[in-house]
């Protein structure tokens, strides 16, 4: 018998520091340094939020070209699901993107992320960049869950697009994704459904969660 060990996942490094405020940051103590983050990457940002963090930095550009490799798809969705969830607790994250150089609005589906600071792909890189900052608001696309039931609500393409699923296995895939997994891992039926409205992205043998469960309400939870 041939023992077989997963590869280990590669370190996911960012700088981190106690206040929003570029400035504040250059003061002592607001510094957290490099931090590894390992464990389970549903835990990283509740680590940092406790820690204080309220602004990072991700150094190296998540390069969505490139992630044909199971490893370089799993390390490209574990940093967007950290930004996702990071953004959700309205932690400024400062972080670069290389998409497909491909036509279209196909930013659009990362657009209720945290803006990037540098944006390379699109055919209009500038305006879309321009774009992607000027529309960006808190709660852009969110799930929230309810007794029996999952509500999404979307505003990534302008107008508000509104899902409500209360079948299992829609509840339960939003759980299996969440942090990536292939497309054997749920229904294909219910994959083929969140695909076509663009809540789940697929990110070369990967697919992952879109929407983050909001943590930081920016107005009345009705209003939203």
């Amino acid at each position: 018998m041939t023992r077989t060990t997963a590869p280990a996942p590669r370190a996911l490094m960012l700088a981190a520091w106690r206040d929003y405020d570029e400035d504040a940051c250059t003061l002592p103590g607001m510094s957290l340094g490099e931090l590894d983050l390992t464990g389970p990457p549903e835990e990283y940002a509740a680590r940092l939020w406790e820690l204080g963090v309220r602004r990072v930095r991700i150094a190296e550009e998540i390069d969505l070209t490139d992630v044909a490799d199971p490893e370089a798809a799993a390390h490209a969705v574990r940093r967007l699901c950290l930004i996702r969830d990071l953004t959700a607790r309205a932690v400024l994250v400062q972080w670069r993107l290389r998409l497909p150089a491909e036509p279209g609005d196909g930013w659009r589906e990362l657009s209720h992320l945290q803006p990037p600071r540098t944006l390379t792909g699109p055919v209009d890189e500038a305006a879309a960049l321009s774009q992607w900052r000027n529309e960006h608001y808190l709660c852009k696309c969110l799930w929230r869950e309810g007794p029996g039931f999952v509500q999404i609500r979307d505003r990534r393409w302008g107008n508000l697009r509104r899902f409500t699923a209360d079948e299992p296995d829609y509840r339960k895939a939003i759980s299996q994704l969440s942090y990536g997994a292939p497309l054997s891992a749920v229904p294909e039926a219910v994959a083929a459904d969140f695909l076509e409205e663009r809540l789940i992205s697929r990110t070369g043998p990967l697919l992952w969660w879109l929407p983050y469960r909001v943590n930081r309400w920016i107005q009345e939870a009705m209003a939203i």
